[in-house]
């Protein structure tokens, strides 16, 4: 008895200890047939762009009937979407893991079984994935923070609040919106940030151009509140490999992120 008990024990201790990888590394195809993929088994695709302007980095952004589902609960809308980056500088694919972003995102209004009803149809869609070197572990995802006093995924940034709030990000924002994806009470939009002291600048800063597929950034408009996940959050979460040192090159991205986003409602 005493050795089945230490025999559990230790399964449960390794079960907790599971790291999950951030991304997915595929063989390399084009976009049309990455598309094409995700289609024919049970994905739709809601936008596309070059990450950076650069089109050797080729963002498609997908969802599904379980995606939608999930993120249409409150405050979890940026779980509606996964992507990948179709990446012609290296030959490869780096896919956003859902088993990573959606339990951070989605925390204890997770649906498990949706979730790999997701992961196991991804999977069949590209074949064998490589898991990315750049992992947590599964038990500090769903309360993932940078360090003590960085913010946590509760701690969204409301960048407008009023009326029209579509109507004024679409008119302001034009081509730079990526995808919207309508959910239940909400709608995430997905912005490519061209500016100066946007996703080029601060990409080529940390050399993360392989693991750009977060991108594009993302507004949730719920009610009469338009919201960002904060970028001390959000950037640390989607690079988790990298250290307070370099960050600190990139000290000045997310207060413009946050101004960039409260431009685009006036």
């Amino acid at each position: 008895m005493r050795k089945l008990l230490i025999g559990l024990l230790v399964m449960a201790v390794s079960l907790m200890a599971k790291d999950v990888s951030t991304y997915l590394y595929g063989k390399y195809e084009s976009a049309d047939a990455v598309k094409q993929a995700l289609k024919a088994h049970g994905f739709a695709t809601v936008g596309e762009y070059d990450a950076m302007g650069d089109p050797n980095y080729h963002i498609v952004v997908y969802t599904s009937n379980e995606l939608k589902a999930m993120a249409s609960k409150k405050d979890r809308g940026f779980a509606g979407v996964q992507k990948v980056l179709v990446d012609s500088k290296d030959h490869i694919l780096v896919l956003t893991n859902p088993d990573y972003f959606v339990v951070a995102f989605m925390q204890k209004d997770l649906d498990k079984n949706k979730l790999a009803a997701v992961s196991k149809r991804l999977h069949a869609a590209f074949g064998d994935l490589t898991p990315s070197k750049q992992k947590l572990k599964e038990s500090k995802l769903a309360g993932y923070h940078f360090m003590f006093g960085m913010p946590y995924y509760e701690d969204m940034i409301t960048v407008a609040k009023g009326s029209n709030l579509a109507q004024k990000l679409e008119k302001n924002a034009g081509s730079r919106v990526v995808f919207k994806l309508p959910l239940q009470g909400a709608v995430l939009y997905g912005v490519y940030m061209d500016t100066p002291d946007g996703e080029k600048y601060y990409i080529s800063k940390l050399h993360q151009q392989k693991h750009c597929a977060f991108l594009p950034y993302m507004v949730l408009i719920e009610g009469n509140k338009a919201k960002i996940l904060n970028p001390k959050y959000y950037l640390a979460i989607s690079l988790p490999d990298l250290s307070l040192g370099q960050f600190m090159r990139i000290s000045t991205t997310p207060g413009h992120i946050t101004n960039f986003f409260k431009s685009l409602f006036k």
